[in-house]
């Protein structure tokens, strides 16, 4: 699979040895490598590339502090000598949380689980977005349970499994909030780390909340700009 992308990272030993292995393992194209956090904030102003390889302790601005800088649908593999930090990283785009020194086996790991990840995601076709775009099915127990999309009034992320909610029901699904709005589009839009709403259930916007129904939903900084501009489309 051809994908490009850029090495972040103040060890010149870690980012040669990182092209390395993309050179001589796949056909994914490094547009480009930054040493330090302000660098690599300024090439992304002009670069777009599928993802980053993100080292976490670097001086001036750390990579959990540059992750939280970046928009969030900038794709993260972090890269680090630390394992404390990997809980935290799925709080960001994150693909993979290498740990070093990288071998090549653990390389080729993350190569798969990448290419995989952006099979999965690549945009549909009209044909396809028509075909799913009004249902999916929800695993409960044993069952897989058809849910009409317009049905649903938000998501609510809860640790380790995401609540469904309807007018009728609420069903839990054990997967991540990010991974659920990876497949969603609008009127489907995050408004905070936990929440993802239906725009088509809000009844009133007020003092930086949504009211669907009985319930009360804060609109986060992060992903209130995004949220806005869905919702500017419908105001006269």
């Amino acid at each position: 699979m051809s994908l490009s992308c850029i090495i972040i990272d103040d060890e010149p030993n870690a980012v040669n040895l990182l092209e390395v292995l993309v050179h001589q393992n796949t056909k994914w194209q490094v547009l480009g490598k930054c040493y330090d956090a302000l660098e690599a904030i300024a090439f992304l102003k002009e670069n777009k590339p599928d993802f980053i390889f993100l080292d976490i302790n670097m001086p001036q601005l750390s990579g959990m502090e540059l992750a939280g800088l970046l928009s969030h649908q900038t794709k993260i593999v972090f890269t680090t000598a630390y394992s404390e930090y990997a809980a935290e990283s799925y709080t960001f785009q994150t693909i993979d949380y290498l740990l070093k020194p990288i071998t090549l086996k653990r390389f080729l790991a993350a190569m798969q689980k990448i290419e995989q990840y952006f099979e999965n995601h690549q945009p549909k076709t009209n044909e396809q977005a028509t075909a799913g775009s009004n249902y999916f099915f929800v695993k409960s127990g044993k069952v897989l349970r058809k849910i009409l999309l317009e049905e649903i009034q938000y998501f609510e992320g809860e640790k380790e499994y995401v609540r469904m909610v309807t007018p009728m029901e609420q069903i839990l699904i054990y997967r991540r909030l990010k991974d659920i709005d990876d497949q969603l589009q609008p009127p489907f839009v995050r408004v905070h780390n936990s929440y993802i709403v239906n725009t088509k259930q809000i009844n009133k916007i007020q003092d930086n909340h949504i009211y669907i129904a009985n319930k009360q939903i804060p609109i986060s900084e992060k992903f209130k700009d995004k949220f806005m501009a869905v919702i500017q489309q419908r105001i006269f």
